[in-house]
């Protein structure tokens, strides 16, 4: 009675694109809910799941480790992140199912919880530049002790167009002004969304003082190792790495080398519970801090509260609900998480805690979404 019945997929609109949810339901009437975190191509994680799907069925709902090896191993080509997205969204859902069915909270399955209140960090909605003192003094009036800012760019400048150096005149020069006027209590960190090469990294980092930043976060692409170590050797400020990657394999070399200082951990692409908590102990023995990637739906807030709770290497989670477009249906996702002033509580539901309403996922249209394409001045491609 505990085999695998059914494997569904939604992709549904919410906030500001799509969000893929995924629901695993077994013989005896359990259920789970889980997320896939490749935002804009959520088409080519549905066609892995119904891969999936095609064997999963008729497996024991309860050998969740075995199933992960399976899943990930059960192709000549193993891994990458289309895979490991597909594999996350059905390890979520096995781990809230088999919690469910035995009625108790998903950190319970993973050794019980370190702490009753999940600590969160929150982004500056305005750029730096003008206006970014007042709204980040604003956060700190509201709670926050940790404050992400974004990207600043040249006043009047073109939103598809993205010139490095030009960003990191007007940015350093607005956190050298935040800190300035902050003071030195709050943690404060940017996002540079993997858009700098190595040297303007470093010029970014050297261009202001010392004790500036708290944490750097994707400064660079994380597909060399190598680059990020000769970036180490340039700057001591702090880096956050870690949400582009889809395995422990690719995550070695940066926890062993010591490249990351903060675990950027997305536990909808990682490989879900069963990979982020290697993960997590892993970095536990180089005294790393989880800094979970959190920019999906209600189901992957859920999840990330629950790893929160299970881990004793934890320093916040992202939560980007107090952002225009991150605010989600209450009748699409029920009894989504709720932030309590500037962290969740950790709850005592069964499994993830939250629900999802299939009626009104399925009343949907698919709509596209792709993220932006930038380029540089002179015609090329640049990351976004």
């Amino acid at each position: 009675m505990t085999k695998i019945s059914e494997i569904k997929s939604f992709i549904v609109w919410e906030g500001h694109r799509n969000l893929f949810v995924l629901k695993v339901e077994s013989e005896d009437g359990s259920y789970g809910w889980g997320e896939s975190g490749l935002s804009g191509r959520e088409l080519a994680v549905h066609g892995i799941v119904k891969h999936f799907r095609e064997w999963l069925i008729g497996k024991d709902s309860r050998n969740i480790g075995a199933i992960w090896q399976e899943m990930y191993r059960g192709q000549y080509f193993e891994g990458g992140r289309v895979i490991t997205a597909a594999i996350s969204a059905i390890d979520i859902a096995l781990h809230d199912l088999n919690a469910r069915r035995l009625g108790v909270p998903v950190y319970q399955i993973l050794g019980g919880k370190h702490r009753d209140f999940i600590p969160c960090f929150v982004t500056s909605i305005i750029p730096p530049g003008e206006g970014i003192i007042e709204d980040v003094q604003k956060l700190l009036d509201d709670g926050w002790k940790t404050i992400r800012t974004g990207i600043g760019h040249p006043e009047g400048s073109d939103p598809l167009v993205f010139e490095p150096r030009e960003s990191i005149a007007v940015t350093s020069e607005w956190l050298d002004k935040l800190r300035s006027a902050i003071g030195r209590e709050p943690t404060l960190g940017i996002d540079y969304h993997h858009r700098l090469s190595v040297a303007e990294a470093a010029s970014f980092c050297n261009s202001m003082p010392r004790g500036t930043l708290d944490f750097l976060e994707e400064p660079i692409r994380d597909e060399s190792p190598e680059a990020y170590e000769s970036l180490r050797s340039m700057t001591d400020v702090p880096f956050a790495i870690g949400e582009e990657m889809s395995s422990k394999w690719q995550y070695l070399p940066y926890i062993e080398r010591g490249l990351t200082q903060f675990a950027r951990l997305d536990i909808c692409n990682i490989g879900g519970f069963t990979e982020a908590m290697k993960v997590a102990g892993w970095c536990e023995t180089h005294y790393i801090d989880l800094m979970p990637h959190n920019p999906l739906g209600p189901v992957s807030t859920a999840a990330c509260i629950q790893l929160g709770a299970a881990t004793p290497n934890f320093a916040w989670l992202e939560e980007r609900s107090p952002e225009p477009g991150f605010r989600f249906n209450p009748d699409l996702f029920i009894n989504q998480p709720v932030l309590e002033g500037v962290w969740h509580r950790v709850k005592d539901a069964p499994g993830l805690g939250i629900e999802f309403n299939e009626e009104i996922a399925l009343a949907q249209t698919f709509e596209f979404w792709e993220a932006p394409h930038l380029r540089r001045r002179d015609g090329s491609h640049t990351n976004w």
